[in-house]
């Protein structure tokens, strides 16, 4: 129990007994419930150790994967928002190619499409591709007019906009293999549930077209081991990352819980299990079925205690949360976030304005999104501390 806490129930319990009518001990019991509670509160705050920022690397690449298994558009700065990067009207994996039911297309059925390549100009996507002469112009903002799928990803339903027949017949006329359809995921519509894609343990998200997470990050040095044990060397392209770091060892990002690049904070998710999509060559549109990915089981599996969640699959950069919402840039430093335990006094922290919480920005799904961090007790504490407790003891007891 806190020392504010148990003043306050001192209070209430000192040797003046006097009977109360109904409404009073009605606000004497909430107001011990309340007093109990902020010492639960005060106790909680007093536990926790002050972190520290520790530099674990700098930010080498920011990317952005537009449509689904297409090419990325490199960036020197981004907001990193709840459902991942951002430029301008330029949004990560919020575009997606599929069949006319609906289902999905990406470069595990259709390897071809890793050869599109989109540029951004204008408030616009422009696609193009190898061998095909037509380039595809494609607004950002879609007419309301047009009809929304219903989509599925991975076993998950997902809404998308269609994006036209002029798109449809372009990915069709390249891909030639049956008919297809683009879709554009929007702010309204709502992504899909870390915890319908993962394990229930994993913290709360949404995402839209994402296999997994809002962002992706990898170390330029775990490449760099990779490539040592290949004969053919690979490129990062081949395993998509929002993030590429440089300046850290090789697989220290697997040791990275939370992490703070420019004015955005995200907390690890998972690692990344890969599959027969980093097989396919970046540069050709082949899948190749084997390497990497054959050479990452060699040396890359995970613990026999987390088969449940990966199975086989090897394991090649890791999924984060955007726990804060915030810009970030190439040459960032990034900052691990490092506890204090042992190392000094345990701090009480200050309530927080409820607005310095709170994200705000100007579309619905990223809108009024708080700070993870703001849990319950920091509600709870917001309100109880602002009670003056002494007044509400006088009108008690008269």
């Amino acid at each position: 129990m806190g020392a504010a806490g148990s003043q306050l129930l001192g209070r209430l319990g000192g040797p003046r007994r006097a009977a109360l009518p109904g409404a009073a001990w009605l606000g004497a019991a909430a107001l011990g419930l309340g007093a109990a509670a902020l010492g639960t509160v005060l106790w909680r705050r007093r536990a926790r150790r002050p972190r520290r920022r520790q530099q674990v690397g700098t930010v080498a690449e920011l990317w952005i994967f537009p449509v689904k298994s297409c090419k990325g558009v490199a960036v020197r700065e981004a907001e990193g928002t709840a459902l991942g990067l951002r430029c301008g009207r330029l949004r990560d994996r919020f575009w997606l190619v599929i069949k006319e039911d609906g289902h999905m297309v990406s470069a595990r059925q259709e390897p071809r499409l890793v050869l599109v390549s989109i540029a951004y100009e204008d408030d616009c996507l422009v696609f193009s591709a190898p061998g095909f002469a037509e380039q595809l112009v494609l607004p950002t903002k879609l007419p309301s007019s047009n009809r929304v799928h219903n989509c599925r990803i991975f076993g998950l339903d997902v809404k998308g906009r269609d994006c036209g027949d002029e798109a449809a017949q372009w990915f069709t006329g390249f891909l030639k293999s049956e008919s297809f359809r683009l879709v554009q995921f929007e702010q309204s519509m709502k992504g899909r549930a870390s915890r319908s894609i993962f394990p229930s343990f994993v913290q709360n998200y949404q995402v839209a077209y994402s296999d997994g997470s809002p962002i992706h990050i990898i170390s330029e040095a775990s490449l760099a081991d990779l490539n040592t044990r290949l004969e053919k060397k690979v490129k990062m392209d081949q395993f998509r990352p929002n993030i590429v770091v440089t300046g850290c060892g090789a697989f220290e990002e697997d040791t990275w819980d939370e992490i703070q690049i420019g004015s955005m904070e995200m907390k690890k998710v998972l690692a990344c299990p890969r599959c027969i999509m980093t097989t396919v060559d970046p540069d050709t549109g082949v899948i190749d079925r084997k390497e990497p990915l054959e050479t990452l089981k060699s040396y890359r599996l995970c613990n026999p205690s987390e088969q449940p969640i990966y199975k086989s699959s090897p394991l090649f950069g890791m999924y984060y949360s955007v726990e804060k919402i915030g810009s970030l840039k190439v040459g960032d430093p990034v900052y691990k976030m490092v506890s204090d335990v042992g190392k000094g006094p345990a701090v009480c922290k200050r309530p927080r304005d409820i607005h310095q919480d709170f994200n705000y920005n100007n579309n619905t799904s990223d809108q009024l999104r708080p700070d993870t961090n703001l849990r319950f007790f920091d509600f709870l504490e917001l309100f109880l501390l602002r009670v003056n407790a002494r007044k509400v003891l006088e009108v008690i007891w008269g």
